[in-house]
């Protein structure tokens, strides 16, 4: 017979794969055994996934058989005994569903290191213990207060006078998956962050002619990449790429590897749950010291480094400068790596470094801005695919249709040629010769071709790259905000009370959208005249080709 299990608390699901389940409702379980703090089931609707096992209470049936005093067996009984999961906080639990593809910096998982591109260095390896961990999404202990178990189950007098009350009273969001609670966002907003701020800590962000913006870097720099080298450790038993980075405000080079940028991306999506952390080339399991993936990957890794260096606020937070910054001394390494990952200004702690301006937003009117940029968005993300689907197709043509359609021409007229040197008349050979010429022509045309599209169409796809992971950050981030507004809307008693911090939270969430539209607007326009610039290079290219070609017909009159 198949498990039941009774749903103790609502569920809505964010992620694929999740299925939402509601109060009282009965699911059907095919497997007892938790993944990591959730079930697999099916709700009454018919729906199968992954919920919460804390959520849930597992009905078992027994049966028993009672004696009575004359030694005879009075009839099986069925009893039908609730089995109650432990509860854990969600903040401890594995995030799935937010992984490197989202890569969200709202709240989403972090994209850890994994498989040999990613093992640790002796130099990263410390005896640190599970205390060092950073106390951020998936680490212990949490970010905020959390119970130790669920509330129990309230008879309906007491759901009606808990209704009674809520417009009165702050209530917690029983979805403990939730991006805004996961992010710090509701603690912060029902006051429950605390730390100590510094003053080089402080965020500021100002009123600008479009609205909220962050305060400009009085210091702004950037920082170059060099062609990786390829080196060895363990006695040339394992390699790796490292590559030379140079700041221009130090211009001192150091080295990092790969899994160096991976951990300090791990800890800026843990330090900024309202800023679009920039993601990171993807891994690769193989091939990972071919030539064309080493260049693609140091591509990716210039526009991440422009993207970091461009941001008022990554761009001056410590732990970035720290990683910039710090060279081989092993020690210095070690103590800013233990700093990052005991930062207190994390999560909700994040919120209380920001200044806002001293007139308040209107909510209405943020509200209004969130909405228009989640349609901007949208569209945007579906045209990207568009583009990206059709240049791409573009170049493979070029690289292989065209190069051959011109390869097929040259060598027709060579053919042509070779039969016109049949005839051995004197006034014929500047004839043939111009025309064999012609075929080879064609055929370094189609050279051109199949060379240009990593010129021009190649750097507008890893742009698009690069912006389909800030597309994807921005959910979770607009969902913090989102979160915020709709606890100041549903507790008007104490709106007050509420609306400083949803404003802070609203001011950060409208500066990162405007950096993101003035990073946008810079990229693309730069991209777009790269892109025609070479484009009539490489028409250029071939009328020269073709002009030098012509003049070969006129060498014999």
């Amino acid at each position: 017979m198949a498990l039941k299990a009774r749903v103790l608390y609502d569920f809505h699901s964010e992620n694929p794969g999740e299925i939402s389940i509601t109060e009282n409702e009965l699911v059907t379980l095919f497997n007892e055994e938790e993944l990591e703090g959730w079930l697999e089931g099916e709700n009454s609707r018919g729906e199968a996934g992954l919920f919460p096992a804390s959520y849930v209470e597992i009905i078992r049936e027994h049966i028993t058989s009672n004696t009575n005093n004359n030694g005879l067996s009075s009839p099986k009984i069925k009893v039908q005994t609730p089995t109650h999961t432990s509860y854990t906080s969600p903040d401890s639990q594995s995030q799935r569903g937010l992984g490197a593809g989202s890569g969200g910096s709202g709240g989403g998982s972090f994209r850890t290191s994994q498989g040999s591109d990613d093992d640790w260095d002796d130099d990263w390896d410390d005896s640190s213990t599970a205390t060092d961990a950073p106390q951020g999404f998936g680490s212990t202990p949490p970010l905020y207060p959390v119970t130790s178990s669920l509330p129990g189950r309230r008879s309906s007098t007491q759901q009606h006078q808990q209704q009674a009350k809520s417009s009165a009273t702050v209530g917690r969001n029983l979805n403990r998956f939730s991006t805004f609670v996961k992010s710090g966002g509701e603690a912060f907003l029902l006051g429950e962050a605390s730390a100590f701020v510094k003053d080089g800590d402080r965020i500021c962000v100002v009123m600008g002619k479009h609205g909220p913006e962050w305060q400009e870097d009085p210091y702004p720099f950037t920082c170059t990449i060099d062609d990786p080298t390829k080196q060895t450790k363990f006695k040339g038993m394992k390699s790796y790429m490292s590559y030379g980075l140079t700041p221009t405000h130090t211009n001192v080079q150091v080295n990092r590897r790969y899994k160096h940028f991976d951990w300090l991306y791990a800890r800026l999506v843990e330090r900024f749950p309202v800023i679009s952390v920039p993601h990171l080339p993807e891994k690769q399991a193989t091939g990972r010291f071919e030539e064309d993936f080493i260049s693609k990957r140091r591509k990716g890794l210039i526009w991440w480094m422009n993207h970091m260096t461009s941001h008022p606020v990554l761009a001056r937070c410590d732990v970035f400068q720290h990683f910039l910054t710090c060279g081989a001394d092993e020690k210095a390494w070690k103590q800013g790596k233990r700093k990052a990952e005991r930062d207190d200004l994390v999560g909700a702690n994040f919120f209380l470094t920001i200044s806002t301006p001293a007139v308040p937003l209107d909510l209405q009117e943020v509200e209004s801005k969130i909405e228009g940029f989640k349609t901007f968005t949208k569209r945007m993300d579906e045209n990207s695919v568009v583009v990206n689907t059709t240049i791409n197709e573009f170049a493979r043509k070029q690289m292989a249709g065209f190069k051959k359609e011109y390869q097929k021409v040259g060598q027709s007229f060579k053919l042509l040629a070779q039969a016109f040197e049949l005839d051995q008349q004197a006034y014929s050979a500047g004839l043939n010769k111009a025309i064999a010429d012609t075929g080879e022509a064609y055929e370094a045309i189609g050279e051109y071709f199949a060379e240009q599209p990593r010129h021009d169409l190649d750097p507008i796809s890893d742009l698009l790259d690069l912006y389909r992971g800030h597309l994807a950050n921005f959910p979770d981030i607009i969902h913090v905000q989102k979160g915020a507004l709709t606890k100041v809307k549903d507790c008007p008693k104490q709106e007050g009370e509420l609306h400083d911090r949803c404003n802070i939270i609203s001011c950060a969430t409208l500066a990162e959208i405007q950096h993101f539209h003035r990073t946008r607007v810079r990229d693309f326009r730069s991209q777009m005249q790269h892109h025609l610039r070479q484009q009539i290079g490489f028409f250029q290219k071939i009328t020269a080709k073709l002009e030098d070609t012509l003049q070969r017909y006129d060498d014999d009159q």
